[in-house]
């Protein structure tokens, strides 16, 4: 990765929040394929990937059983996340026809549709619940879309722009760096894993056997940093069923593993072939770096994932104001 977009990522866990924000419930602006230069070029952008950026720096060459600093806020989102899970517990699958897209998890949705500025305003201090309607939306849009019963990465991005959210407006602060991920990211996605496997979601916009996982994006590139310089794992053994059985704990990438072989059958080099070529890669760096630019040129750059996107005060479609 250039040197050059590693410096403007600090700033977006850093920045003070506005004197008299006016907040807005964000909307999509994204709605031609020319459309997308407009997302390329704005301040939400710029913000996204510095913080997607900072984050990967934060947990480079930590286990998740690394002793980091929980702030108030974290357990408070933490909490948030546990009140999604009881939510599956009290909505169990329907008996219907169709194997995939379970129409319970539409009962589920619906409560969180309900539920979301509620369980947001925990989270956000009272001098601040005027931004409670606008950083909820994107709590919303990050879990599964309820007309298709689908989930992908457009999902997940809505999760990390949630959090961002939270850094923008001083919820969450640069010393949260490592619980975002290890803490919260974390709790997301088995909370998302159980959303997927219960309700039998269909993977969104999956490219199948030619992408990098059906469901999932981020936690590869986090997971492959924590990996940096490991004194002996290395991308080949990611494949290796031992390996990973006795390290999924220590490292998301792993885990995100388990996870595929416990959901697919048959050889891994099949069903999970970017993977598999991946694993040939000599480095946890290369990965990393790899991952990166595929994320930019598969998720972020791609108009079926990001006409779904919402952009309102905190993540703006104006264009980066340099200063």
């Amino acid at each position: 990765m250039a040197e050059g977009e590693r410096q403007p990522p600090p700033d977006s866990l850093e920045e003070a929040p506005p004197a008299t924000p006016n907040f807005i419930i964000p909307k999509k602006e994204i709605h031609t394929v020319p459309d997308m230069g407009k997302w390329k070029r704005s301040q939400a952008y710029a913000d996204y990937i510095g913080f997607i950026l900072t984050l990967n720096e934060g947990v480079k060459g930590k286990k998740l059983t690394f002793e980091y600093k929980v702030s108030e806020a974290i357990e408070k989102l933490v909490a948030l996340l546990n009140t999604l899970d009881r939510w599956i517990d009290e909505t169990p699958p329907v008996d219907q026809p169709s194997r995939f897209g379970n129409k319970a998890y539409r009962t589920w949705y619906a409560k969180l549709d309900e539920e979301a500025e509620n369980l947001v305003a925990t989270v956000v201090p009272t001098h601040l619940a005027a931004a409670v309607p606008e950083v909820a939306v994107y709590l919303k849009e990050s879990v599964g879309n309820s007309t298709r019963i689908d989930y992908g990465t457009g999902h997940e991005a809505a999760f990390a722009a949630f959090l961002c959210c939270l850094c923008k407006i001083g919820v969450l602060r640069v010393d949260d760096q490592i619980a975002i991920v290890f803490k919260v990211f974390n709790r997301y996605l088995e909370v998302m894993r159980k959303l997927q496997k219960t309700y039998r979601m269909e993977p969104a916009g999956s490219q199948g056997v030619w992408g990098l996982d059906d469901f999932q994006f981020l936690p590869f590139i986090w997971g492959s940093s924590q990996l940096i310089d490991h004194p002996y794992l290395e991308p080949r053994h990611f494949v290796d069923e031992k390996a990973v059985n006795e390290n999924h704990k220590d490292y998301m990438f792993l885990e995100c593993i388990l996870f595929i072989t416990e959901m697919k059958t048959g050889p891994f080099a099949e069903h999970s072939n970017q993977l598999w070529n991946i694993s040939a890669v000599p480095s946890w760096s290369k990965v990393n770096q790899g991952l990166i630019r595929m994320y930019k040129a598969e998720c972020l750059e791609k108009f079926p994932v990001i006409q779904h996107f919402k952009f309102g005060s905190l993540l703006p479609i104006h264009p980066v104001t340099s200063g």
